[in-house]
């Protein structure tokens, strides 16, 4: 018996050998499908990275892997990352970014003005000079500011003594131009909503008056900034000195953080997990390992206790703070920790 197909079925069969025939013929077509606009992000960036690779964890660079590819590495001064084609969320809009490293901020700030770079870090000096209308990238108070006492510091009412003195306010407003956040606390209000709690008004009177307790040769201690080269914390070290000569201790401005007394540091906030950030920064800071905390209250208990012998004493949070050109587009490129997230930028007049 002979049969035949229907115009309908022939028709339907026609078109699945059709598909398939365009399916071997044509090339695979990507999954993703985000537009591509070109261009390279110029980037520029005060810390110098030494190491003989680029970093793979906890930093800026590390977290534009899986969008972009490590093309060129010059440990200490200059970084390029390509476009990666086969990225998880689609390729990047842009072609490659270029991160050139020890840039101090005065530099970086005339590099954006004069359009020699797309994205710089702004210290308190550079952000009051930028012109109205800038676009200026925070994050959040992610950058822990606070002193820390080396080991030779050993009686407590010297270290009280210094906390109390400390006018914090003063250089909140003038020397840190307000930017983030006056606090006593490792843990920044936003993510622990107890840093209230911890004292931050200077009391001098108090500090004398342990300050006059003590012989006349523990009144004079050392301090130094971590980052010699950091000339904002400097500054900060010069007026927590002249601070100190009020409540009665002689506080010399050294050169070296290795043989001071007492350090300026930064310790940076990674986690929004407010028990594993306080974890990291006790480790950061040399700190016992804070009690297992499963509550706001056990979590504030232990960072009292972290913080009851004044080895540390935190004076602010800060963010960062980036300035950006205005032919880039999209973002904004800084997570509220901080981290980059560049894939989704591109730049005016980039689309080929």
């Amino acid at each position: 018996m002979r049969h035949t197909l229907s115009p309908l079925t022939a028709a339907s069969s026609a078109g699945i050998l059709a598909a398939i025939a365009l399916a071997i013929l044509l090339p695979a077509v990507p999954a993703a499908t985000r537009p591509h606009y070109g261009g390279t992000l110029r980037v520029e960036m005060r810390e110098s990275i030494a190491t003989l690779d680029p970093p793979a964890t906890g930093h800026g660079m590390a977290q534009l892997n899986g969008a972009f590819a490590i093309a060129r590495w010059e440990a200490g001064g200059r970084a390029v990352y390509e476009a990666d084609d086969n990225a998880a969320g689609g390729r990047p809009f842009l072609d490659a970014v270029e991160i050139l490293m020890a840039r101090p901020w005065r530099e970086q700030s005339i590099d954006l003005e004069l359009g020699k770079a797309d994205l710089v870090e702004l210290g308190p000096n550079e952000l009051r000079r930028q012109p109205a209308g800038r676009k200026v990238w925070p994050s959040a108070p992610v950058r822990l500011v606070a002193l820390v006492f080396g080991a030779r510091v050993e009686d407590a009412r010297i270290r009280e003594a210094l906390a109390l003195a400390v006018d914090r306010a003063a250089i909140h407003n003038v020397l840190l131009q307000r930017q983030g956040e006056i606090s006593g606390a490792l843990l920044p209000q936003w993510l622990s909503g107890y840093a209230f709690l911890f004292a931050t008004t200077p009391d001098t009177a108090r500090a004398r008056a342990l300050v006059s307790a003590l012989p006349a040769s523990a009144r004079t201690i050392s301090l130094a900034v971590d980052d010699a080269s950091d000339t904002a914390a400097r500054t900060v070290a010069d007026r927590i000195a002249l601070n100190a000569r009020d409540a009665g201790l002689i506080v010399s401005v050294a050169a070296r953080a290795e043989t001071a007394d007492v350090r300026l540091v930064e310790a940076r906030i990674a986690s929004a997990d407010p028990a594993r950030a306080l974890e990291d920064l006790a480790l950061a800071l040399h700190l016992a390992e804070p009690a297992h905390t499963d509550s706001p209250d056990t979590l504030y208990a232990a960072e009292r206790a972290l913080l009851a012998d004044f080895r540390v004493v935190p004076l602010f949070h800060l963010p960062d703070v980036y300035g950006v050109n205005p032919l880039v587009r999209g973002g904004p490129g800084i997570t509220p920790l901080g981290e980059w997230r560049f894939d989704g930028l591109w730049l005016e007049g980039g689309k080929p």
